[in-house]
């Protein structure tokens, strides 16, 4: 089997948690990167949900993709899938991306599925913020998920504004 890529574009990107051979800044079109998706297992709970990074529709995301062993591409899969579509709210795809070298290539995507219950559409910057700051689940706290890939995001040079956004109104 042969090597393939991966995008990450949050957590993926501090701890892939698979065999990585290389990385490399990507940009994938069509989604963006956003706080949609209501967590009820890793950074909250049903009762009290926290949210987590998902692709929506629209606009564009620069990311990581990382490329992994062809050798390994089952057992990464399905690592990726018992960590990705835990309640599935991610839709597993294919999509094209643009390395920053130049280079268009085929990656693993996980998008939000709009049509789930945990999507979260229309938060505004100020009430994702109150939620991430009261959310706690299985992974830790909601507050580290986000510090962790602000500053993931900062060491590959890229820049989210939002996600800035609430970590500067949580450091208030």
């Amino acid at each position: 089997m042969s090597d393939f890529w991966v995008f990450g574009y949050g957590s993926l990107i501090w701890n892939p948690g698979f065999e990585v051979i290389r990385k490399e800044r990507a940009l994938l079109y069509g989604l963006h990167r956003s706080f949609c998706v209501y967590s009820w297992v890793h950074r909250g709970s049903q009762e009290s949900p926290g949210l987590v990074l998902g692709l929506d529709k629209g606009g564009s995301c620069q990311g990581m993709a990382m490329l992994t062993a062809g050798n390994l591409r089952n057992q990464t899969i399905d690592y990726l899938r018992a960590r990705e579509l835990v309640t599935d709210v991610y839709l597993e795809c294919w999509r094209k991306v643009r390395l920053q070298s130049g280079e268009q290539v085929d990656a693993l995507v996980y998008k939000t599925d709009q049509d789930h219950p945990q999507y979260s559409k229309g938060l505004s910057l100020d009430q994702q913020t109150k939620i991430v700051q009261r959310s706690k689940g299985k992974s830790g706290n909601n507050i580290d998920y986000l510090r962790s890939t602000v500053a993931a995001l900062k060491d590959v040079g890229i820049q989210d504004h939002s996600l800035e956004y609430i970590d500067a109104k949580l450091s208030l």
